[in-house]
C-alpha cells in the first residue's frame, strides 16, 4: 500500500530491527522510493498547472526527504540518545549508458495491460509487462559515484548515523563544463549501496528483504537456501531479473572490489543482527 499511514508503519518495523545494530556499529541506512517515487509521477503527470511533469531526478529527490523524515524519525524513537541525519545526495552515471535506450526499470502502481498502455499514451511513458501485470519502465543506468561520500564519511567521524542513498540517490551526470546535471531516471537502490560501502571502505554491505536469504531452484520442490557462498557461485546461478537479481549483483560487486576482509549478506529483515554475524540469511566472501 503506498498511503503514508501503511509506509510509516513499515519504517516503524524496520527502524525497530536496525536500531540495535547502531549501539556497536557505524551504520549508513540506504532505502528504496519505488511507492513513493510512482505516486509523486502520477500527481505530477495529473497536475493541469503544469506545463510538463517534473522530471524523475526532481521525484527522487522529494521522496528522499519524505522517506528519509519518516526514517529519523523511527530510529530516532528507538535511540533517542543517538544523533542522526539524513543526506539528499546525487549519485553519477554516464551520460552515454545503454540503460537511457532500453528502459527497464519498474516504478509505481501495477495495471491491467489496457489500462497502462492508456497511461502511456496520455502520459509519455514506456511501460512493460511485470509477471502477470503491467508497469511503467525508466531508464536506470549504472551508479559510477555517490557525490557526497566525503561530507557522509564526516558524519560517521562525528558517530552520526546517516540515512542517505534514497531511491539510489539522484541520477546526475556531468557536462562538458564539469556541472552536474539531472537526468531522468532511477537507479538501482543494491547497486548505489554497493558503490557507497565501498567508497566508506565499510567492511558489511546487508541487504535486507523479506525473504530469508537467496534460494536455489526457487519457485521449486527443490528449492534450499543459500547459506555461504562465493560470488562466482551467486552469478552462476539463475536469478529474476526484477527482484533477486539486482540484490546478488550488488553484493557480489562490494565482495569482489573489497577482496578479503570484507562480507555481504542479504536476509529477512528480522534477522538484521544475525545477517551481520553471518548467522542467517546468505553470507558472501571472496573465499565463501
Amino acid at each position: 500500500m503506498p498511503d503514508a499511514d501503511a509506509q510509516a508503519e513499515n519504517i516503524r518495523r524496520a527502524m525497530r530491527a536496525l536500531a540495535p545494530l547502531t549501539d556497536d556499529h557505524e551504520v549508513v541506512i540506504t532505502h528504496g522510493n519505488g511507492p513513493q517515487v510512482g505516486v509523486l509521477a502520477i500527481e505530477s503527470a495529473n497536475d493541469a498547472r503544469l506545463t510538463q511533469p517534473y522530471p524523475f531526478d526532481a521525484l527522487g529527490a522529494m521522496t528522499q526527504g519524505l522517506i528519509g523524515y519518516w526514517i529519523l524519525q523511527a530510529i530516532g524513537n528507538e535511540r533517542p540518545y543517538r544523533q542522526f541525519a539524513a543526506v539528499l545526495n546525487q549519485t553519477l552515471v554516464d551520460a552515454d549508458d545503454p540503460a537511457f535506450a532500453d528502459p527497464t526499470k519498474f516504478v509505481g502502481e501495477v495495471y491491467d495491460e489496457e489500462t497502462a498502455h492508456a497511461l502511456a499514451e496520455k502520459n509519455g511513458w514506456q511501460v512493460r509487462r511485470d509477471g502477470e501485470h503491467w508497469r511503467r519502465v525508466v531508464p536506470s543506468p549504472r551508479p559510477r559515484e555517490i557525490i557526497e561520500t566525503r561530507l557522509i564519511d564526516h558524519l560517521l567521524d562525528e558517530s552520526i548515523i546517516v540515512v542517505c542513498a534514497g531511491g539510489g540517490g539522484v541520477p546526475v551526470v556531468r557536462t562538458g563544463t564539469g556541472d552536474l546535471r539531472g537526468v531522468e531516471a532511477v537507479i538501482d537502490k543494491d547497486l548505489s549501496a554497493a558503490v557507497l560501502a565501498h567508497r566508506l571502505k565499510a567492511d558489511r554491505l546487508v541487504v535486507l528483504t523479506d525473504v530469508p536469504a537467496v534460494m536455489e531452484d526457487y519457485g521449486t520442490d527443490h528449492a534450499r537456501e543459500v547459506r555461504r557462498a562465493t560470488p562466482a557461485q551467486l552469478r552462476a546461478m539463475d536469478l529474476p531479473a526484477g527482484s533477486m537479481g539486482p540484490k546478488v549483483e550488488a553484493v557480489c560487486r562490494f565482495v569482489e572490489v573489497g577482496g578479503r576482509g570484507v562480507a555481504a549478506a542479504i536476509g529477512n529483515l528480522e534477522e538484521a543482527q544475525e545477517l551481520l554475524d553471518g548467522r542467517a540469511g546468505t553470507f558472501v566472501t571472496a573465499e565463501g
